[in-house]
């Protein structure tokens, strides 16, 4: 037998011993997984549980009944329904606008000579050293003196405003990473600098503009804070307003009907990172690695 047909099993060896080593890594992945999504796990099971067994001392992870009331009374009683469409057309409002306005800003900033590169780079970092409750009030002063308090185009207003030195910061990165090479050859062959900005830069920035938009649109969908002090009007309340609402006689909170509420705001975040994650983790990578 030749030295080469020898050698031959120790291939399979090599690799069952590497499959060994990658046990204690699978163990490691399955538990963060479970440790990350055991708060939904419970959230779905106070959500089914009546009211008796919510105050319970020792409540258990499984409940004795599907209780559905909880979500009948958020969607018929609680007014959920609205709030989420009020949330839905702000969230996307303004991750349509912040990315009309990024695309061009972020490849004017990259290609800016050194300087103006890095004083438009200082701005958007300046911009967010400033906590939110030191421009509140002067937010809130403006925004009535427009006549937008308490709208939903007020709301997109704000949170177009909040989001662009983000968006900026993210698509610069992105639009940095292209190679100046393929602009200047769509110049030689005689397209104009629109032309070149939507056939060539556009494609290329198609990854970097979805994880932009998303998080843009997930971030207003979840705030908070701009919409307890800008919005006064039930009608116009957002999702999570409505479900800061969930309070009972003497301050007790609705527990039930708050899980429920809140597991069905997290289906939309969740749904959405998992059609489109592989975009939303190229888009990440690009703009924070190569920029």
């Amino acid at each position: 037998m030749s030295t080469a047909s020898k050698q031959l099993p120790a291939i399979p060896v090599e690799k069952k011993k590497r499959k060994y080593y990658l046990i204690p890594t699978y163990i490691a992945v399955v538990f963060y997984v479970l440790f990350l999504g055991f708060p939904f796990i419970w959230m779905f099971s106070t959500s089914l549980k009546t009211p008796y067994e919510l105050l319970q001392l020792h409540p258990s992870l499984i409940p004795d009944g599907f209780y559905w009331q909880n979500y009948i009374d958020i969607i018929e009683k609680r007014g959920l329904i609205n709030s989420a469409k009020n949330s839905f057309i702000i969230a996307l409002l303004t991750a349509a606008l912040t990315t009309v306005f990024t695309v061009p800003a972020a490849y004017a900033i990259a290609r800016l000579r050194k300087v103006f590169s890095g004083v438009a780079t200082a701005w958007i970092l300046i911009s967010q050293v400033f906590p939110v409750s030191l421009v509140i009030i002067p937010l809130f002063m403006a925004v009535r003196r427009i006549g937008l308090l308490d709208t939903i185009w007020g709301l997109v207003l704000v949170y177009l405003v909040a989001s662009l030195p983000f968006a900026l910061w993210m698509l610069k990165g992105y639009v940095s990473s292209i190679p100046v090479d393929l602009e200047e050859a769509g110049a030689m062959d005689g397209a104009s600098s629109f032309q070149i900005l939507v056939r060539i830069v556009f494609p290329l920035l198609v990854p970097g503009i979805v994880a932009t938009a998303l998080f843009t649109f997930l971030n207003s969908w979840n705030e908070f804070f701009f919409a307890l002090v800008l919005i006064q009007s039930p009608e116009n309340e957002t999702l999570p307003l409505t479900l800061a609402r969930f309070m009972g006689s003497e301050g007790q909170v609705l527990l039930g009907p708050l899980a429920a509420g809140a597991f069905l705001a997290t289906i939309p975040s969740l749904v959405i990172f998992g059609v489109m994650q592989r975009k939303l983790a190229s888009g990440l990578l690009a703009g924070a690695v190569k920029g």
